[in-house]
Parts: structure tokens; sequence; C-alpha cells
């Protein structure tokens, strides 16, 4: 079986990635606990991606797979953007929950805004990058709408505040599946399964 590693500690997307190339073998940074701390320099999703991917494909051996996403609100010019994990800086630092501190600001920064202008959409970034230094690059886009408070307790980051089109649940309130069918990322990783034949010579089941 074909192991790729996707470069990230947080398990949610390990899940997530599991889940959707069902016959791959996808192992994330846990296994490697000496592998570089990448800083998100970029900047837009791609290259942020694409710098992730180049370090782990090259620090292990094997086939790397790096996602950069986020969180792009009309009404605040497309940000946060890419610094949509670090939104809240040294304050959400402080505060020990980065996540609620992000959140949290976006709403107060959206407190005057009225319904009609909440427009927001999440965008993905998947890079793919062998040690034999193949790249590729694919996206994905999830719209929608800021609510005026958080709810649910499923998802993570901004899922609380975020309603997709065509919906009244929060991506918060989604089951895993539901989510994966919609969201920025599961349209990511689709994509990426789409292009493993040509770049691995595998097929997910």
């Amino acid at each position: 079986m074909t192991k790729i590693v996707l470069a990230t500690r947080n398990f949610g997307k390990v899940a997530e990635l599991r889940r959707i190339l069902g016959g791959i073998e996808v192992v994330g940074l846990e296994e490697f606990p000496d592998a570089p701390d990448v800083q998100e320099t970029e900047p837009t999703f791609a290259g942020n991606a694409l710098l992730k991917a180049r370090a782990i494909a090259a620090h292990t051996g094997l086939p790397a797979i790096a996602d950069d996403s986020g969180l792009c609100v009309d009404a605040l010019n497309g940000m946060p953007g890419v610094l949509s994990a670090r939104w809240s800086g040294r304050f959400g630092q402080a505060a020990g929950d980065k996540d609620r501190a992000n959140l949290e600001l976006v709403l107060d920064q959206l407190a005057d805004v009225p319904p009609e202008r909440r427009g927001a959409h999440f965008a993905c970034a998947v890079a793919l990058v062998t040690p034999g230094g193949i790249e590729r690059i694919v996206e994905g886009r999830m719209t929608g709408r800021i609510i005026d408070r958080p709810r649910g307790e499923g998802g993570f980051g901004y899922d609380p505040i975020f309603v997709p089109d065509g919906g009244t649940r929060t991506s918060a309130e989604l089951s895993p599946q539901e989510k994966d069918a919609v969201s920025h990322r599961g349209k990511a990783l689709r994509a990426l399964a789409e292009i493993l034949p040509e770049v691995l010579g595998v097929r997910p089941a």
C-alpha cells in the first residue's frame, strides 16, 4: 500500500483525508516528530501549501500532501485569508484558545455589518509533492455567510459561524460526511484523488 504523509499534526485533517482517500495509507507528522515546522510565509494559499509539501517530502522521503486554507470575508476585503489561523495574533495566544479568539475577533469586526453583507467563502489549496520532484496543486472553495453567534460542536476553526450556501446549519453542525461533501477541503481533496493515478500510479479504493 502506498503511504502518503499529510503535513499536519491536526488529527482532524488526517482523518478527513483518510475518509476521502480510502485506499491509501495516510499518516500525519506524529510519525515524524523531528519534521521541520515550516513557516507559512507566502501571500497565497497555494504558495504556503507548496512550501510545506516540499519540505515534508524532502524530510520523509515519501510523497507529501500539505494544505493551506482560510476564511475570506467579503466585508473585510477578503481577510482573514492566509492569516486566518493567526488572525487574533498575540491576543489569541495569550487567551489560550486561538481558534476561539480568531472567531470572536471576526464576529467583533462584523458586529455592525447587516446579514446581506456577510458573504464569505472558505478557500483551500492542496499541494502534492513527491520525492522525485513531481508537484501538483488543486484548489476548492465553499461559499456561504457569517452568522452573528457560534452554533454547533463539530468541525474546528471558524466552522461554528459559517453557514454554507443553500443550508441553514453551520459547518460545525454538519456531520463529517455532510461537511466532506460540500467543504472547500473536501472539494480540493477529491480533485487530488483524481490526479493520484497520474502522479503515484495508484487509485484510491
